[in-house]
Parts: C-alpha cells; structure tokens; sequence
C-alpha cells in the first residue's frame, strides 16, 4: 500500500478528484473531525455508556468523553508518526505534512464508538442474542447468508460505518460526505460478516478474523473507500470483501486501547473499587526513571491523575516508535497484531486488562446494566419488528399500529410505508433500537410495556 493513496482527500460518493476548494483555513481532515462532532449521532453518546451507569458518579466516562479522550491520543499518535514518515517520503512532503496524519486518525478515532448502541458492548450481543436464539431467528430462512451474519454477528463498527456514510444526512449520498482516508482508517475490520476458515486463523487473532467493518447494505460503499485510499485484497477461498487493514487504523486501535485501559482504571479507583496502592503500583512502572514534579505534595486524586497523563504519555511514544519500525510490514499488510500487544510495555496494559476484567467490569452495577441491556434491546426488537412486519404483509394489529405511530418515518420505507425487503425491515429497526441512548431505551421499553405511563 502507498501512502499517497492512502492519505486520500477524496470523498466518498464524490465523482469529482479532489479539489481544495476550502476558504476557512480548515484540511478535508479537519472538516471531517467538525462533521461528526454536529451529528446527531455522536451528541448522543453524551447518554450511553462507557463502562459504569450513567447516575453513579458525574466523574466516570460516558462514550462521548471517551470518545474525545481517543481522539486527543490518536491525534498526538498520528502526528507523531508523520513527522517521522513525511521524513522519510520526499513525495508526500508535497501535498501533505505530519499534522495532516494526526487530523485522519484524531477524526476516525472520534468516530469510533458511534456505531455502539445503549448498553456498550454487551448492547451488541444483545442484538445478536435476539437473532440468535430470540423472536428474530424466525427470519433466517428469508434472509442471504451474509444478510444473517450481519445481525447474528451484530457490529457496532459496521454500524458506526452505516451511520456516518448513510444514516446521517440519509437524502445525500454519502450521508456525511467524510474523506476516504478517515473512513478507511475508521474501518477497523475491514471485511464482510462472512465465517473465515478456521484453518487459517491465528492463535489469538479472532477479533481480526471474526469481526467485521460494515453491513451488506454498505458494501458498495466500502469498496469505493478501500479502492481509492488503496487497501490491498487478501487472498482467500472465496470472492468475499476482505481488504488489508488502513496503516492508521492500527493507531485509532491503539489510542483506544491506552484509553480504555488506562482511563477506566481511574474511573475504578475513583468508585472505589482499587485502593491507592494498587493503582498506583500499576501506573508506576510505565513511567519508570522519569522525574514526577511535587508528587508528593499532591492528593490520591491528583496523584492518580498525573500517574495517568505521565503513563498514557509513555506508552503514545512506545506505540509510534513500534508503527515506525513495523512500517514496511504494516504496508504490506503482513502486521496483524495489535500494536498494544507488542510494545515493551504491553505486559502492563495485558496486567491492568485482567485486573480490571476482575474488580472493575465486574462490578455489580455494571452486570445489572448488561443484564437489563438483553431484556430492554430484545423487548424493544421484537416489538418493534413485529409492528413493521404485519403491517408490511397487511396483518396490523391495533397494537402493531399504534407502535408504527411511535416510529420516526425515517426507519420506515419509501411514504412512510414498511419497505418490500424483509433485510431492509429489519435493519431499519436495528438502526432505530442501536441509536437510543441507554435512558431512551429504557423509558421507551417501560412505556411500551406498561411498566410506566407518560407524565400528564
């Protein structure tokens, strides 16, 4: 792959080659970054759920703050990078500098989390539990293999991916009309939901082989992005969409990787759930040898903090060093490890993953809200998707519309009508029920159930 593709200012759905024709002193990167900081889809991640519920404390991380969190990181990575790679290509010094790379990954790493529905993670399986073993597995026999997957295997990235090149902005073609560098770089998996052959999976690589980066729907879409920044196909047994990995993408990983990690063991020890002592024996050592300025004089809160910034600071300049000196290999796309993963100090942040895994994402708190995640989501499906389907096949209940009145027009088809494609029926409702927020979802669920009744 070569960087003056991959850079691309292209963008998606454009005919035209690209021309500058920006006067407010902003990059097509910058643009990016502003286009989806005033979507709609992004100001709702203000009310979903990083790691511990909303109400608990007004100190712990929503996905919106996470997400700006990333992009910070992402951006000082990028930048990082480039200066060095800029160095080294003669032919890019022409059209490009070290802050454009940091712009494209700041811009996909603040889009990455868009595509996850209320609940966080566990928000996902519980789409994929309904398909699986719930009211949704009816519709296997009508779907494509693939169309399947795409809901049994259900991903917020390729969500994310449908959001950004569709959802929003659903009447222009392109919905948010972002560059192809950053739409490259945010397709963290850049295949279709298809099973790859176990044969050749590697040890410990299922997240790069078993999950995928966009829907049936945006396959179109994506190939158009892959093909201009240049990602190279992989060679496999059957003719499905499966492209190398964006260099970038490998840093907006990263800065997520060092966030979440890093960040959610501050939130841990602000709810007490990890005493001083021990967050501070795990941040410590990341910062082995370098100076701490009047640490003594600071507080646990303070002292927390700073180990914090000095740790992710430590580890952003072991992430570039380690992109640079995989660089040929990342080109070629024969790098498939994660980059957290082989850095020196990896061991530490592999530590602090299985410590937070035990005391923190264990929390109880945290298992009632992945627990009530699966009742809220499959509720919400199954209702939902029951109203649109007899009103498609000319079976409304008097329940099934009055639920239809409840559901914006955009997630109907063409007059406000439910569309003839069973695949696009159910993806519409997916889209709806992935895009509350975690406080809609619940209220709504309550309402339509008769837990809870309006206020007068």
């Amino acid at each position: 792959m070569e960087w003056t593709k991959l850079l691309s200012r292209k963008l998606i759905c454009d005919e035209k080659s690209f021309q500058q024709n920006l006067h407010d002193g902003r990059s097509p990167f910058q643009r990016d970054f502003d286009r989806i900081v005033f979507s709609s889809a992004f100001r709702r991640l203000q009310d979903k759920t990083q790691v511990f519920p909303l109400p608990e404390n007004d100190f712990v991380h929503t996905r919106l703050t996470h997400s700006f969190e990333v992009s910070c990181v992402g951006r000082s990575l990028g930048t990082l990078v480039g200066s060095t790679i800029i160095e080294r290509n003669n032919e890019l010094k022409k059209e490009y500098s070290h802050f454009h790379f940091g712009e494209i990954v700041a811009a996909a790493c603040l889009a990455h989390d868009i595509g996850n529905p209320p609940f966080g993670h566990s928000g996902e399986d519980a789409i994929a539990e309904y398909f699986k073993h719930g009211g949704g597995k009816q519709f296997k026999a009508g779907l494509t293999e693939l169309q399947w997957n795409d809901f049994t295997k259900f991903e917020g990235n390729a969500q994310g991916f449908r959001i950004m090149t569709k959802l929003q902005n659903p009447k222009i073609k392109g919905g948010l009309r972002l560059t192809c560098a950053v739409l490259s770089a945010f397709t963290k998996y850049p295949k279709e939901s298809f099973q790859a052959d176990t044969k050749i999976i590697p040890s410990g690589k299922n997240k790069l082989y078993k999950k995928f980066g966009f829907f049936q729907s945006e396959k179109d879409l994506f190939v158009e992005t892959a093909d201009e920044t240049g990602l190279e196909k992989r060679s496999i047994e059957k003719n499905y969409i499966w492209r190398h990995r964006h260099p970038l993408t490998f840093l907006v990983e990263a800065a997520d990787d060092i966030c979440y990690r890093i960040m959610d063991l501050e939130d841990g020890f602000r709810l007490g759930l990890l005493s001083f002592k021990d967050t501070e024996e795990l941040l410590l050592p990341f910062i082995k040898g370098k100076k701490l300025n009047s640490y003594k004089e600071r507080d646990e809160n303070d002292k927390v903090g700073y180990l914090r910034a000095k740790s992710i600071n430590s580890v952003i300049e072991n992430i570039a060093e380690v992109f640079l000196d995989n660089e040929k290999n990342i080109l070629s796309g024969k790098l498939e490890k994660d980059l957290v993963s082989i850095i020196l100090t990896g061991d530490l942040l592999e530590k602090i993953k299985e410590i937070s895994i035990d005391k923190i994402y264990s929390y109880k708190s945290v298992i009632e809200r992945e627990a009530a995640g699966y009742e809220v989501l499959g509720g919400l499906l199954d209702s939902f998707i029951q109203a649109v389907n007899d009103a498609a096949e000319g079976r409304s209940t008097p329940k099934g519309k009055t639920l239809l009145k409840l559901l914006p027009k955009q997630f109907l088809g063409k007059d406000a009508k439910p569309d003839d494609d069973l695949y696009v029926r159910l993806l519409k409702i997916t889209d709806f029920v992935s895009g509350m927020t975690d406080s809609y979802a619940v209220s709504l669920y309550r309402k339509i159930k008769g837990i809870s009744l309006p206020g007068r």
